[in-house]
């Protein structure tokens, strides 16, 4: 699936942009080379588009030693009249061969540079973003994430908040109470997203920048092959949990087809966190059970005994957003493949 967003549209914007250049440069300083300028006179137009967008391309009549001569020209415009008078840049060696001059080259050339400026602009933005964060974060020592802390086992709700672009994502308790979310600050298409990820129960707020998901196919496109995933602070979030010495070990939930995480820290099971439906807390549970209601992305159930809820926090953030099935960001076509894999075994 290509998704024009981050990395994706930049890159879509920059190749667009240098094809837009090359097309100005050529039509404003090699097309027109040799060429003689006159004047000709609109006598009718050529309608193309609909609505609002229509190009008229005018077909003109000019004189050149006393003859006359008509061509369509190649260039379009919603302000063409009949009768109008416009540019005519035609060859004096073949007068029947005519083009519009280099003013629609020209604007070519304007069009894509602005949009390489903002491409450079986005991207030097996005770096010094990344800086400051990789500059906040050793202010603080380099922590990850908090030191692992145990407690009693609580039954926790992960939440994604949708209908709005500044979507975020949010545990709770029975009590509906928030204790860990992420806020989003910054919405944008071209660079990640900024977001406050708060820590209620210890008072803390950590700047993030979540980049755009991401899908690419994964080894062959065998069935739903595609790998899933998003950079945090710049690097692949399946590999910075990797870094801080998170994983999850991925089964399925009795009689069905969804997933359960079983999340490691250092080797050591700190949650469980399991697919839910929308409706995640106790008291809506027998109207909104799961196996009767279709399962809802980035709504979890979560068991643990940690009081720190930063590192599984983290990790249903990563699946929640991606889709994910696995923690290196696989999907269904790496579930089979391994499970038959282990069977031929």
């Amino acid at each position: 699936m290509f998704s024009l967003r981050g990395p994706k549209l930049k890159i879509f914007a920059a190749v667009l942009a240098l094809i837009c250049l090359g097309a100005g440069i050529y039509v404003s300083f090699f097309q027109s080379r040799g060429f003689v300028k006159t004047t000709g006179e609109i006598i009718s137009l050529r309608e193309d588009g609909a609505g609002e967008n229509n190009n008229y391309y005018p077909t003109v009549q000019y004189t050149v030693d006393g003859k006359t001569y008509t061509a369509e020209l190649n260039q379009g415009s919603g302000s063409y009249k009949v009768g109008k008078s416009i540019t005519v840049m035609y060859d004096p060696n073949d007068p029947a061969t005519a083009h519009g001059g280099r003013g629609f080259g020209l604007y070519f050339i304007v069009v894509s540079v602005a949009i390489l400026a903002v491409v450079i602009v986005s991207t030097v933005k996005e770096k010094h973003s990344q800086k400051e964060i990789a500059e906040l974060r050793e202010a603080r020592g380099n922590r990850g994430y908090a030191p692992s802390v145990q407690g009693e086992e609580r039954e926790l709700y992960f939440l994604t908040d949708l209908g709005t672009p500044k979507y975020g994502h949010r545990i709770e308790d029975a009590a509906r109470r928030v204790l860990y979310e992420a806020k989003m600050t910054k919405f944008s298409l071209t660079t990640p997203y900024g977001f406050d990820f708060i820590d209620h129960e210890h008072g803390t707020v950590t700047p993030h920048l979540v980049g755009h998901e991401e899908e690419t196919d994964w080894g062959g496109g065998f069935l739903l092959d595609n790998h899933y995933t998003f950079e945090l602070d710049g690097v692949d979030v399946w590999k910075h949990l990797k870094q801080n010495g998170i994983g999850a070990e991925t089964e399925r939930m009795d009689g069905t087809i969804w997933p359960r995480y079983r999340v490691m820290r250092d080797g050591a099971e700190i949650a469980v966190i399991e697919s839910s439906s929308q409706y995640v807390h106790e008291e809506d549970a027998a109207a909104h059970s799961v196996a009767s209601k279709v399962v809802h992305p980035g709504f979890y159930r979560i068991w643990t005994r940690e009081q720190n809820l930063d590192a599984v926090f983290m990790v249903a953030m990563a699946f929640a957003r991606t889709g994910a099935l696995n923690d290196e960001g696989g999907s269904f076509g790496k579930q089979i493949r391994q499970s038959l894999k282990s069977k031929r075994e």
